[in-house]
């Protein structure tokens, strides 16, 4: 049976219900939220024999003159929640509210006191003598203050040929005898040489274990395993002896001689050594790299000083700058980027052409291989080709961004215009990002000292150690009573030397346990500090946004108001959040420790499951930091549980997802083209300072090995200090962003419900409040 008075609102008309109804002809149809009438919502409904065209409507049965009631919010916006309704109480964050998930408040105490008690339980059971000092084959520490090996700070090893990679070395494990000594060798001996001569003799005790007389012959002496056979010139390194290795016209040469003697009257070529200390040469170049690199360092720290407090002059200015000429400024950073990348793609353009015809600029990267001095890189073609391709890829998507995204840049100008207002409103918002350091610094030098304190938490380990074949071979032993024991007995050339640290304990068996919880109570703890700081922030800019009246309406210390509501309500919001962040850290942690393990294996398979994991625990992660940065923004607002308002956030954005998708990420390309600027300028700026392309530097600029190494410095901390202000800048706006979107639906613009956005965003959306009623 067909409807009587059946009226139809299209798509269009049912955004005029926000003004309180509908005009449909002559007659005006109110929205009455008391009734829920006879309504159909039919976004699908098709005429006969028709196609169904233009957007979805309402049909309404009942004559038109009655007062009708629209249908629930919710229901027309379908899965994505309900819309906020108007409440005109609501003058921003809410003061009175309760506590928000207490369990996991509790829960976090929990975790953080039994933290501590880890803490305590390391700091009374390490040592972190064992990392800082060499230890022998007995077990003491070279070098340790108070000692009687207080002034034998290397250590030096028997053989070193029995080692087979400096990694050995570190990890205490040569099957060697190794002993405390004040400095290395400085030249060959052996000691059937030493033996003849007195002089020498005592230059060799140095090098050999206490009690060796020269009564005693060189049969016995090397027998008992007194002293080496032979002694290398050696160099100290991470204060342990290593032989001199060098090159000399293609060979290996050892103190510039490329044989030596063995000790027992065979003459060796240096070569030879290699095998005992696997990659010595590599290990050389290193130090020699960090060496100078340290020099570096002390010629030029004040002008890396200098960079970054330009840098953040620099940051401060172009803030200070967008508080008044916004507009202006995003378009001048945009035309900056553009021309500073430009320049970069000439200038490596210029370099490449220039190169031309040198000899040796046509060689490969692949071909040069890895090389300990970098500027060997700037020499050839190649290099500066790859940089030109790379900033033109650069050039050219920022460009085709700008083209495809023009017109909403204009809506995020406004927004930053207006985060701009709200930073200047509150100023000391830009001098929280140091607390939030500070805190940062406690938690990662608190993890960082316990785990050191845990790794050295072990017991010394001895085993035996010998040159032929014995059964007790690499048995744990007691050096204390070694000599009298019944393994010496069977192996006479066997010898009790300190190997690692272990234990047998319930402590020790547990002791991957407490490290493993150790990392996670960092993670949870730095991300619990982040949060807290994205929640402060959050509040702090809310209350600014939702006041009528600015400032006046607004609390005299927003920051501070805001931190008092986050640490006394809302700590277990916060922990609740961090937790599952921190979770889902703690696995992708533990995909990379297996993606290592399975470096060597064959499985491709296996390989290509462990990837998918990795990347899908990656945008996991991704999605989770955007959903609790918003639920955060919800909570500091309106003061309910963290699943609430995550919930709330997700669906308002949901709601809006075009505006989330392009508008909000639009204002984060122009921050990160902000931090990209900021960059640009000082490094270009420390490029040609410290590199002595400019005639005014050459006698300021101080002489260096690797002028790339302050750069880098100055270019790492520059964009540091401008992403602590643009973290401010990014979570202004984020929560202007929310408060946006919710100020478009709670408000309609009349009188009773006006606008509390500003007037250069309700411009550009073309939306405008009503003059106020008459008195």
């Amino acid at each position: 049976m067909e409807r009587q008075n059946e009226v139809f609102w299209t798509g269009e008309e049912i955004e005029g219900r926000r003004t309180g109804g509908a005009q449909i002809g002559e007659k005006r149809l109110f929205l009455d939220q008391q009734r829920v009438g006879e309504l159909e919502f039919s976004p699908f409904k098709r005429q006969k024999g028709k196609k169904a065209k233009g957007p979805p409507y309402i049909s309404v049965c009942g004559p038109p003159e009655k007062t009708l009631s629209m249908p629930e919010e919710g229901e027309f916006y379908g899965k994505h929640g309900e819309p906020r309704k108007y409440d005109p109480t609501f003058k921003g964050p809410i003061q009175n509210r309760g506590c928000t998930d207490i369990v996991c408040c509790i829960l976090f105490i929990i975790a953080v006191l039994g933290y501590i008690a880890v803490g305590i339980l390391a700091w009374s059971q390490g040592d972190p003598r064992k990392v800082i000092y060499p230890t022998d084959s007995r077990g003491q520490f070279c070098g340790q203050a108070g000692t009687p090996l207080e002034n034998k700070r290397q250590l030096f090893y028997f053989n070193i040929m029995k080692c087979a990679s400096p990694m050995v070395l570190l990890e205490f494990q040569c099957p060697t005898t190794q002993m405390c000594v004040e400095k290395c060798p400085e030249k060959f001996m052996t000691l059937l040489k030493a033996y003849t001569n007195q002089k020498d003799f005592d230059y060799y005790k140095n090098f050999c274990k206490d009690g060796v007389t020269r009564t005693m012959g060189v049969p016995e002496i090397l027998s008992q395993g007194l002293c080496p056979a032979m002694l290398t010139p050696s160099k100290p390194f991470t204060r342990r002896c290593f032989p001199a290795l060098g090159l000399k016209g293609g060979v290996i040469t050892v103190g510039n001689d490329s044989k030596f003697d063995d000790g027992t009257g065979n003459m060796r070529d240096a070569k030879d050594l290699v095998d005992g200390v696997k990659n010595a040469t590599v290990v050389i170049e290193a130090r020699q790299l960090v060496m100078k690199i340290f020099e570096d360092y002390t010629q030029s720290w004040y002008w890396i000083l200098i960079g970054l407090v330009i840098a953040m002059l620099i940051s401060l200015l172009f803030i200070v700058l967008l508080r008044f000429l916004a507009g202006i400024m995003v378009w001048v950073m945009i035309a900056l980027v553009i021309l500073v990348i430009g320049y970069g793609i000439f200038h490596c353009y210029m370099e490449y052409a220039a190169l031309k015809g040198d000899a040796g600029s046509n060689v490969t990267i692949q071909e040069l291989g890895f090389q300990t001095d970098f500027t060997v890189y700037l020499q050839i073609r190649q290099t500066w080709l790859a940089f030109m391709i790379i900033l033109a890829i650069v050039e050219v998507v920022i460009i085709l961004l700008l083209i495809f995204l023009r017109k909403r840049i204009l809506i995020a100008i406004a927004l930053i215009k207006e985060a701009s207002r709200a930073v200047g409103h509150v100023m000391c918002s830009l001098l929280y990002p140091l607390f939030t350091f500070v805190l940062l610094a406690v938690v990662i030098a608190y993890w960082a000292v316990t785990a050191v304190f845990l790794s050295t938490s072990n017991e010394p380990i001895y085993k035996v150690f010998n040159e032929t074949a014995c059964e007790h071979s690499r048995t744990t032993c007691d050096p204390a009573n070694y000599s009298t024991s019944s393994m010496k007995a069977q192996c006479p050339d066997s010898e009790c030397l300190f190997a690692f640290y272990g234990g047998e304990t319930v402590y020790h068996k547990y002791l991957i346990g407490l490290q493993f919880y150790n990392v996670f109570l960092f993670f949870w703890c730095a991300n619990f500090v982040t949060a807290l700081g994205q929640m402060t922030l959050a509040g702090a800019f809310a209350s600014y946004y939702w006041a009528f009246v600015k400032p006046d309406d607004m609390p005299a210390f927003p920051v501070f108001s805001s931190l008092g509501r986050s640490l006394r309500y809302h700590t277990g919001s916060l922990a609740f959040g961090s937790l599952i962040l921190s979770i889902i850290q703690i696995i992708r942690v533990l995909l990379e420790y297996l993606d290592h393990k399975l470096k060597g294996a064959q499985n491709k398979f296996a390989k290509f499951v462990l990837c998918c994991l990795k990347c899908c625990f990656w945008c996991l992660e991704k999605f989770i930091k955007f959903l609790n940065r918003n639920a955060y923004i919800m909570v500091a607002i309106y003061g309910k549980n963290f699943c609430t308002s995550a919930k709330d956030a997700f669906f308002l954005l949901m709601r809006n997802m075009i505006r989330v998708a392009v508008l909000d990420k639009v204002t984060d390309f122009l921050l990160f083209l902000g931090k990209l600027l900021i960059v640009g300028l000082v490094g270009v700026f420390a490029f040609f300072f410290f590199s002595g392309r400019v005639k005014a530097f050459e006698d300021t600029a101080p002489n260096l090995h690797y002028y790339w190494v302050p750069i880098l410095t100055v270019i790492i901390g520059s964009y540091l200090i401008a992403h602590g202000f643009f973290s401010v800048y990014a979570m202004c706006v984020d929560t202007l962003f929310l408060c946006f979107l919710e100020d478009l639906e709670r408000n309609d613009g009349s009188a009773e419900r006006p606008y509390l956005m500003p007037e250069s965003l309700r411009k550009v959306l073309n939306k405008k409040n009503k003059a106020e009623p008459d008195q």
